[in-house]
């Protein structure tokens, strides 16, 4: 029997590693710092340190977990841009999950009737 499996890499790319630091107010959520290091470990000033926002928003379904990166230069900056990058966040994740809600709802099969355009197809 043939293996159907795609190959998946799981090696490291050790030309792209960051160290991660976590910063908290333990009331809102949370900022990783990502600074780009060599093989070595030491910081690699060719690249630039990333930000990431964490943070959870409670909705009628339950908690729902965001994460976002923050265009930033410095961790103050980061922590002033959080509220409205979290914001942007939760926008384009409510639109994503209404998209998909939609497409769910479209590709519903009743017995008898014609597959809709995009559905799933019987055979």
């Amino acid at each position: 029997m043939a293996d159907n499996r795609a190959e998946i890499d799981i090696n490291m790319d050790a030309a792209a590693l960051y160290r991660e630091e976590t910063f908290t107010d333990r009331r809102v959520g949370t900022i990783q710092r990502l600074t780009p290091t060599d093989r070595a470990g030491n910081t690699d000033a060719k690249r630039p340190i990333l930000y990431v926002g964490q943070t959870q928003v409670l909705t009628p379904a339950g908690s729902l977990p965001l994460s976002f990166e923050i265009p930033a230069q410095s961790l103050d900056e980061a922590v002033q841009k959080f509220g409205a990058q979290a914001e942007q966040a939760l926008t384009s994740t409510m639109r994503r999950l209404e998209e998909m809600r939609r497409e769910a709802a479209s590709s519903i099969i009743v017995p008898g009737a014609a597959p809709s355009p995009g559905g799933l197809k019987m055979r």
